[in-house]
């Protein structure tokens, strides 16, 4: 299998000198032809970042990347007819039908009126969308306009598909119908699809194969099983009533036999064990005799966030709120 995408020591800076960000520090990467590929990461991580210099709508500081076996500098005009891209924002006029949508996006990648028409229809039905498709897109639901603007993206049927964080802000229901839109892409049209997200379980349920990116390097690749089998054993998680108690706590964990890489966050004790329901009994143990109250406490077999958490030093969950507080400071 050809590989569809590949970026090879990116780096991109915004700004300059004490007000200089580094956005991407080195990320290279290859996406099979015909695969999901997800770049999962906090928001801040740089996933964006990555995306726009993929889609020729930004310029590395150096590094090089081609997309569709065309290079995104020197052949970008040839990149932009290979490739949809949905961004993170809606892209739709909201004071036009979901067919107008279509045909005018069409009728800009030089489809005739009859064939942006064929194709609008096409993806009406594809996507569930004609019963909607001469009502005002504005009066949609999130959801619905979701699977407009992924429409959009396919309307001059590109080989490659970017979708930045493309279930944000859609509720459970609507996220699950875009999971199953976006497998049946790749599927059964054999597209490819690189797919920036946060949602862990985004992550997990669709990517082929997928990169954990974090403050503008990759941390770990590789399949979503290969990642997590990784992590040998399952993982201890304690909530504590007295986030004051943590670090006596961390050291009392330390000491049961069989308890590995222990980790403290904001009051929150996670430690590895080969056993879960074995050594559980000695966890708790531990933490009484040392005088905590328990809010909460976990067993589990291990996850992307506990990847993360190997290999970025902090949980998924914190970075992206850490970084989210950042974005509203």
């Amino acid at each position: 299998m050809s590989d569809s995408i590949i970026a090879s020591e990116l780096v991109k800076t915004y700004g300059k000198g004490d007000k200089a960000v580094r956005a991407l520090a080195g990320v290279s990467f290859t996406v099979p032809a015909g695969s999901v590929f997800g770049l999962l990461g906090p928001n801040g991580a740089g996933k964006s970042s990555t995306v726009k210099i993929l889609s020729t709508l930004a310029r590395a500081d150096s590094g090089t990347a081609s997309v569709a076996g065309h290079d995104v500098v020197t052949e970008a005009d040839q990149v932009r007819r290979s490739i949809g891209y949905v961004s993170q924002k809606p892209g739709f006029d909201p004071v036009a039908t979901g067919r107008e949508n279509l045909m005018l996006q069409g009728r800009i990648h030089g489809l005739s009126g009859r064939s942006a028409r064929r194709r609008a229809d096409e993806l009406l039905e594809h996507f569930g969308l004609a019963d909607a498709a001469n009502r005002l897109t504005g009066k949609w639901s999130g959801g619905m306009q979701r699977k407009l603007d992924v429409s959009m993206g396919l309307v001059h049927s590109p080989t490659v598909l970017f979708l930045d964080e493309p279930t944000t802000g859609l509720d459970p229901e609507a996220r699950a119908d875009m999971w199953t839109e976006i497998a049946r892409l790749t599927s059964q049209q054999g597209l490819t699809v690189l797919l920036t997200t946060h949602y862990l379980e985004e992550a997990d349920r669709l990517a082929d194969q997928l990169v954990i990116i974090d403050r503008g390097a990759i941390v770990a690749e590789g399949t979503p099983e290969e990642l997590k089998s990784g992590l040998e054993g399952d993982t201890v998680q304690a909530e504590l009533a007295d986030p004051g108690l943590a670090e006596a706590m961390r050291a009392a964990l330390i000491a049961v036999p069989g308890v590995r890489d222990v980790s403290v966050q904001a009051g929150e004790l996670r430690a590895r064990v080969a056993d879960g329901p074995a050594t559980l009994p000695a966890v708790l143990s531990a933490l009484e005799s040392g005088g905590a109250e328990l809010l909460s406490v976990s067993v589990a077999r291990p996850s992307l966030d506990d990847v993360y958490l190997r290999y970025a030093g902090r949980s998924f969950q914190r970075a992206d709120a850490a970084a989210t507080e950042r974005e509203v400071a």
